[in-house]
C-alpha cells in the first residue's frame, strides 16, 4: 500500500517541463506511506510514491523502471497472485530483481500489453509509462478498493491517489463542478469519472485509461457477474475452499495484521476463518462503541472475540470527535463523502494503526451475497406499486405523520423510505431509498437533481441481479470502499476485504436467487456457510449495520458546529437557497422531520467548501 502520483508529457517531448510538483504531490501523500518516498523518471515522465510496506519489506522501491524498454510502473496496492505471476514471467525469460509483489508488473506489461491488468488479483491502482509509444496507462482494481484521479490538458497528464495531492501540481482557482456536486448530494459519493472539480477525473473500478498524443481511451476490463460455467460447484465445501484461500492470500504478509469486528456475520466469519488459518498468530480485533444503546454493537463483537480466543479492543466514538477529524479527512482526501461512518472508521483505524499495518474487513459481503433489506423490500415494493393510487396516497400520508426517532433503523424510518418513489421502476426506487438528499428536498434547496447513468450488463433478467450489480459498482466501489480507503490510510493502515477476492466474487455470481434472498431472509447461502464457524445466535442476529447517531447529535452537541458549517458562503455560490437550508435545519431541530442523512451530506460539503476556500479555489 502507498500513495502514488506522477506527471507525463505526451507526444513530442517538451524541453524544460517542470517535474518539481511530483515531489510536492508525494509530500501530500505521506500519510498513506510512512516507510519511504521516492521519485524517478526521464525527460518525459516522472512518477513518485510514498510507501507503506506490507510485503517485501527490504525491497519494494518504486517507481520501478524496466532497464531495456524504459517502461516505468508505480502501484498502490497488493498483488495477491504475485507468486503465480512471477513463475509465469520467469518461464518466459523475465528477470525480476525485487521480491516485493508489485515487482512483477513491468514484465507482465511487456509480456501481455494493456491486457496485463486482467491477470491481476488484488487491490490496486497503478500507472504505466511506455516511452516507446509515449503513452500512459492508468488502472484500478476490479472492485475499486484503491483510488486514482487524473487530469489531462495540453498534452500533459497528472495523476495521484487523492485529489488533495493532485491539486499540488495544478494551478489554483480550479473550477468547481456544479453538476458533480449535485450528484454527490443525491448519491452521497462521486461515481467515476466525477470529482468535485472540472478537469479532474476519477478512474472507475475495473477500468483502464490509456492516454497518448491522439487522445484518451477508456475501457472496462472486467464486470461482475462474469459468466460462470453451468456446472460450477456451489456447495458449502466448495465455497469453504474458495473463501479460506482468499483469507490466506490476504494474510500472507510480512507485517502484523488484525481484524475489524462489528459482531455481524460478515466480520465475525472473516475473524473465525483467519483464526483457523493462522492459529499461531496473535490476532487482535478492533470494534466501535457508542454510548447510545441502539447504535452500540460492541457487546456482540466482544462475544465473538471471546468465543474465538481473540483479543478485543473497543474504540469509543464521541460527538466531539467529529468536527476536527472530518476536517482532517477532507484536507487529506480533497473530496467530500457523505457516509456518516467515515469519522468512526477513521477513529478505529487510528487506534488499530498503533499495533498493526493491515486489517481485514467485511466490505462486499452484502452486495455479493444479498444482505441488504432493500433487496427483499424491492420485491415487496413491486406489489405495493400496483395498489390503487388513492390507497397508496392514504398510506403515505399516514406514514408521513409518524414522528421521527433518534433510535437506529426504526420502523417509522424504514416505512417512510419504503413509500417514497412508488411510481418509479425497481432500480430507481432503490437509488431513491439509499439517497442522501432526495430529489424533492434537493429542489426545495433550489437545486435541480442531476441525471445519473448506469446500465446493467446484458443478461441480467431479475431485479435482484440489477440491484446487487448497481450496489457493487456504485455505492460499494465509490462510497463504502472510498470511506474505508480514506479513513484507514489517514493513519497508514491498509484495509483488505476477502469477500472482494476475484474467486469469491465469481462464486457469488453462480448462486441462484433463492440462495441469496428467500422471502424476507437475506444472505441465505452465506449464513448457512457461517454456521460452520459461528454460533447461530450470531449468524442469524438481526442485521443492523454501522450507523451513527447523527440525528441526535445535530440536535445536541454538534448543533453549534452544524449551524456554523451550513452558513458557509460557498453554498450560495453553488446555488443553494440558504433560507430553505436554514428551514430544513430548523425542522430537524424541532423534530418536525428527520433530515439527518441530508444534513450530514450538506455538512460534509460545507467542510469541503471551507477546505477549497483555504486552497484558493
Amino acid at each position: 500500500m502507498c500513495g502514488i502520483c506522477g506527471i507525463a508529457v505526451l507526444g513530442t517531448a517538451q524541453h524544460g517541463m517542470n517535474f518539481g510538483p511530483v515531489a510536492a504531490m508525494v509530500a501530500r501523500l505521506a500519510h498513506r506511506g510512512p516507510d519511504g518516498e521516492w521519485t524517478t523518471g526521464d525527460g518525459s515522465a516522472h512518477f513518485g510514491m510514498a510507501r507503506l510496506a506490507i510485503r517485501g519489506l527490504d525491497s519494494g522501491v518504486q517507481p520501478i523502471v524496466e532497464p531495456d524498454s524504459g517502461v516505468m510502473v508505480v502501484c498502490n496496492g497488493e498483488i495477491d497472485n504475485h507468486q503465480e505471476l512471477r513463475a509465469f514471467l520467469e518461464e518466459r525469460g523475465h528477470r525480476i530483481e525485487q521480491d516485493t509483489d508489485v515487482a512483477v508488473l513491468p514484465g507482465l506489461y511487456l509480456e501481455l500489453g494493456e491486457a496485463f491488468v486482467e491477470r491481476l488479483a488484488g487491490a490496486y491502482a497503478l500507472a504505466v509509462w511506455d516511452p516507446r509509444e509515449r503513452k500512459i496507462l492508468l488502472a484500478r482494481d476490479r472492485s475499486g478498493e484503491r483510488p486514482l484521479f487524473f487530469r489531462h490538458e495540453q498534452g500533459v497528464v497528472r495523476f495521484a491517489s487523492q485529489i488533495a495531492a493532485l491539486t499540488a501540481s495544478v494551478p489554483d482557482n480550479l473550477e468547481w463542478d456544479g453538476a458533480a456536486l449535485r450528484r454527490y448530494l443525491q448519491l452521497g459519493h462521486f461515481p467515476a469519472p466525477d470529482s468535485p472539480y472540472i478537469g479532474i477525473h476519477k478512474v472507475g473500478p475495473a477500468e483502464t485509461i490509456v492516454i497518448d498524443a491522439t487522445g484518451l481511451r477508456r475501457e472496462r476490463y472486467w464486470r461482475w457477474p462474469r459468466a460462470v460455467p453451468m456446472q460450477t460447484d456451489t456447495s458449502l465445501d466448495a465455497f469453504d475452499a474458495v473463501f479460506r484461500a482468499a483469507v490466506f492470500r490476504q494474510t500472507e504478509v510480512d507485517v502484523p495484521f488484525g481484524l475489524f469486528l462489528s459482531g455481524g456475520v460478515d466480520s465475525s466469519l472473516i475473524s473465525a476463518v483467519a483464526k483457523s488459518l493462522r492459529p499461531d498468530k496473535p490476532l487482535t480485533a478492533y470494534g466501535l462503541r457508542f454510548s447510545e444503546d441502539s447504535y452500540d454493537e460492541g457487546q456482540f463483537a466482544e462475544q465473538v472475540a471471546r468465543q474465538l480466543g481473540i483479543e478485543y479492543v473497543p474504540v469509543w466514538v464521541k460527538p466531539e470527535d467529529v468536527p476536527g477529524l472530518l476536517a482532517e479527512l477532507i484536507g487529506a482526501a480533497g473530496e467530500p463523502l457523505a457516509d456518516p461512518a467515515w469519522v468512526p472508521t477513521a477513529l478505529l483505524s487510528r487506534r488499530a494503526a498503533r499495533d498493526i499495518r493491515i486489517s481485514l474487513s467485511g466490505e462486499g459481503a452484502d452486495e455479493l451475497f444479498a444482505g441488504y433489506p432493500t433487496y427483499f423490500g424491492a420485491g415487496i415494493a413491486e406489489g405495493y406499486s400496483r395498489l390503487p393510487g388513492g390507497l397508496r396516497r392514504v398510506i403515505r400520508q399516514a406514514v408521513d405523520r409518524w414522528p421521527p426517532s433518534d433510535k437506529k433503523v426504526t420502523l417509522s424510518f424504514l416505512l417512510k423510505r419504503f413509500v417514497q418513489g412508488d411510481e418509479l421502476d425497481g432500480l430507481a426506487r432503490h437509488v431513491l431509498w439509499t439517497s442522501s438528499v432526495p430529489p424533492a428536498l434537493l429542489k426545495r434547496l433550489g437545486l435541480e437533481p442531476e441525471p445519473w447513468a448506469w446500465a446493467a450488463p446484458t443478461g441480467e433478467n431479475t431485479l435482484l441481479d440489477r440491484l446487487q450489480h448497481y450496489d457493487l459498482e456504485r455505492p460499494l466501489a465509490e462510497g463504502l470502499l472510498t470511506k474505508a480507503d480514506r479513513a484507514s490510510m489517514l493513519s497508514a493502515l491498509e484495509l483488505r476485504a476477502p469477500f472482494l477476492d476475484p474467486e469469491v466474487m465469481d462464486f457469488a455470481a453462480a448462486l441462484p436467487p433463492k440462495e441469496r434472498v428467500k422471502g424476507i431472509e437475506t444472505k441465505v447461502f452465506l449464513k448457512r456457510y457461517a454456521e460452520r464457524y459461528l454460533p447461530k445466535d450470531i449468524v442469524y442476529r438481526k442485521k443492523r449495520g454501522l450507523s451513527v447517531p447523527i440525528g441526535a447529535w445535530l440536535r445536541g452537541p454538534l448543533r453549534e458546529w452544524a449551524e456554523t458549517t451550513l452558513a458557509h458562503p460557498g453554498f450560495e455560490r453553488l446555488g443553494v437557497d440558504t433560507r430553505a437550508l436554514r428551514a430544513v435545519f430548523d425542522e430537524h431541530q424541532r423534530r418536525a422531520a428527520d433530515h439527518a442523512r441530508a444534513l450530514w451530506a450538506l455538512l460534509v460539503l460545507g467542510e469541503w467548501l471551507a477546505w477549497a476556500e483555504r486552497r484558493g479555489d
